[in-house]
C-alpha cells in the first residue's frame, strides 16, 4: 500500500512539474498590457451587469413590500418575467434595433440574435456587452410593475415588457447611445440612462397605469384618494438598498473600463441619493408633521436616477444639488400624480423615474463640467452654469421632449391595443381576493389568517 502510495505521488509530482513550466509560457504570452487591460475591463463590465441584474431583485421587493400581502407573489413573478422575457427579445432584437447599423438615426438594422461579424464592441468581448445591455433593457421594463400593480392582467404585462424591451427602449437607445442615433450626432449627454432607460420606463408607467385605471377603493365617488398601505415596510428598505447597490453597477459601470472614474462615479451616485433621501424625509416631516418612510425611501430612488445621467460630467457639489432638487420633485409629483391627475401609483414609480429622470437630464445642460468629463475618459461640455451657455441645455431639452412624445404615443398605441383585444384590467373581484389567487392560483403567506372584526374579514 505504502509503495503503491509512494508511486502515486511520484507521477503526480512529474506531471507536475512537466505542465508548470507549459503553463508558465502559456501565461507570459497572454499577459501583454492590452490582454490584461481587456481581462480587467471584462470583469468589471461582467460585475457590473451582475449588479444591474441583481436590481430586478430590489424592484420586486420595493413593489410588494408596499402592496398588499394578496399582491405579492405576483409582484416576485413579474420582477423574475422582466429579466427573463427581456433577455430573449433583446438578445433576438432589441439589440439590433438599439446597436445596429442605419442610415437614417431612428433605428438600428443589423445584428439580430446577435449575428455580428465583429465579436468585440468597443474593446470588450461582445457578449460581455450584451450582458450589461440586457441588464439595463430588464430594469426599464420593470419600472412599468409597481406603477400598474394590484390590478393589471399578468398575460397583458407580460406582452408589454416584450414590448418595451424589444422596440420601445431600443428606439431611444440607438438615438442617444448608438453612433448614427441623431440625438447622438446631435451631442446630447445621457451618461448611463436618466433617458433612455428611466424617462421611457416611467413615460411607459404613467401611460400604462393610466389607462388600466385605479385600483378598487383608491378614489372616493368626490375623487379624494384612499390610502392603501403596503403590508411590509422592511421589505421595502430591503428593495430600497438593493436598487442602491445595483446603482454602483448601473453608473460606474457605464464607463465599459476598469478606471479610476469609477470611484468618482460612485461618489456623485451617492452623494446625490444622500441628498434625495434626506430632503425628502425632512419635508415630508415639515408637511405631514411626521417623516414619512416610503417617501424617504423614494427621495433615495429619485436621487439616484436624477445622476445617472450625469454622474460622469459633473462635481461633488453639483450632484448633492441635482439629489436635493430630486428629493423635492418626487414628494410633490407623489402628491399631483395621485391627488390632481388621478393617477394610481401605489409605489411612486412615476415620480421616481420619469420625473426625475426628466429632472437629470435636464440637469446635464445645466451643471455638466468639460474638465471633468475629460478626467473621467468621456466627452462632455461645460453646462449653463458652468459657461457654457445654452447650448447644451437646449439639446438636452429637445431629448426629453423626444423621448417623452415617443415613449408616450408607443405606450399609449401598446396598451390601446391590448385594452381593444386580451384586455389589461383584472376586475374588482378578482382585486379583492388578490392577483396571487387570481392570477396564479396560489398565495404568498398561505399561513397567514385574515383579521376578523365585527364587520367580518378586514
Amino acid at each position: 500500500m505504502k509503495k503503491a502510495a509512494t508511486v502515486f505521488f511520484l507521477v503526480a509530482a512529474i506531471l507536475v512539474l512537466l505542465t508548470v513550466p507549459a503553463l508558465a509560457e502559456g501565461e507570459g504570452e497572454a499577459k501583454t498590457p492590452d490582454s490584461i487591460s481587456t481581462s480587467l475591463d471584462t470583469v468589471w463590465v461582467l460585475v457590473a451587469a451582475a449588479l444591474v441584474f441583481f436590481m430586478q431583485a430590489g424592484f420586486f421587493f420595493l413593489e410588494g413590500g408596499l402592496t398588499r400581502s394578496k399582491n405579492v407573489a405576483n409582484a416576485m413573478l413579474k420582477g423574475v418575467m422582466d429579466f427573463c422575457l427581456g433577455a430573449l427579445v433583446f438578445w433576438m432584437v432589441g439589440f439590433a434595433f438599439m446597436f445596429g447599423f442605419d442610415r437614417g438615426g431612428f433605428i438600428g438594422s443589423s445584428g439580430f440574435f446577435t449575428n455580428l461579424a465583429n465579436p468585440d464592441w468597443n474593446g470588450l468581448p461582445l457578449y460581455a456587452f450584451l450582458l450589461f445591455q440586457i441588464a439595463f433593457a430588464g430594469a426599464a421594463a420593470t419600472i412599468l410593475a409597481g406603477a400598474v400593480a394590484e390590478r393589471v392582467k399578468f398575460s397583458a404585462y407580460c406582452i408589454a415588457t416584450i414590448c418595451i424591451t424589444g422596440f420601445i427602449y431600443p428606439v431611444v437607445g440607438h438615438w442617444i447611445w448608438a453612433e448614427g442615433g441623431w440625438l447622438y450626432d446631435l451631442g446630447m449627454l445621457d451618461f448611463a440612462g436618466s433617458t433612455v432607460v428611466h424617462t421611457v420606463g416611467g413615460i411607459c408607467a404613467l401611460v400604462g397605469a393610466w389607462m388600466v385605471g385605479a385600483r378598487a377603493g383608491k378614489y372616493n365617488p368626490d375623487g379624494t384618494p384612499n390610502a392603501i398601505p403596503g403590508h411590509n415596510i422592511p421589505m421595502a428598505a430591503m428593495g430600497t438598498f438593493i436598487l442602491w447597490l445595483g446603482w454602483y453597477g448601473f453608473n460606474p459601470g457605464s464607463t465599459l473600463h476598469a478606471s479610476p472614474a469609477i470611484a468618482t462615479i460612485a461618489m456623485t451616485t451617492t452623494l446625490a441619493a444622500s441628498a434625495g433621501a434626506v430632503v425628502a424625509m425632512f419635508l415630508t416631516w415639515i408637511r405631514y408633521g411626521k417623516p414619512d418612510v416610503s417617501m424617504s425611501f423614494n427621495g433615495a430612488l429619485a436621487g439616484l436616477v436624477a445622476i445617472t445621467a450625469g454622474c460622469a460630467y459633473v462635481s461633488m457639489v453639483s450632484s448633492v444639488i441635482i439629489g436635493i432638487v430630486a428629493g423635492i420633485l418626487v414628494v410633490f409629483a407623489v402628491e399631483l400624480i395621485d391627488r390632481k391627475l388621478k393617477v394610481d401609483d401605489p409605489v411612486g414609480a412615476i415620480s421616481v423615474h420619469a420625473v426625475n429622470g426628466i429632472w437629470g437630464t435636464i440637469a446635464v445642460g445645466l451643471f455638466a463640467q468639460a474638465s471633468l468629463g475629460e478626467a473621467n475618459g468621456v466627452a462632455a461640455v461645460n453646462g449653463l452654469f458652468f459657461g457654457g451657455g445654452v447650448a447644451q441645455l437646449g439639446k438636452q431639452l429637445l431629448g426629453v421632449v423626444s423621448v417623452v412624445a415617443w415613449a408616450g404615443v408607443a405606450a399609449a398605441i401598446l396598451f390601446f391595443a391590448l385594452k381593444k383585444t386580451i384586455g389589461i384590467r383584472v376586475d374588482e373581484e378578482g382585486q379583492k381576493a388578490g392577483l396571487d389567487i387570481t392570477e396564479h392560483n396560489l398565495e404568498a403567506y398561505p399561513d397567514f389568517q385574515p383579521a376578523i372584526s365585527e364587520k367580518g374579514v378586514i
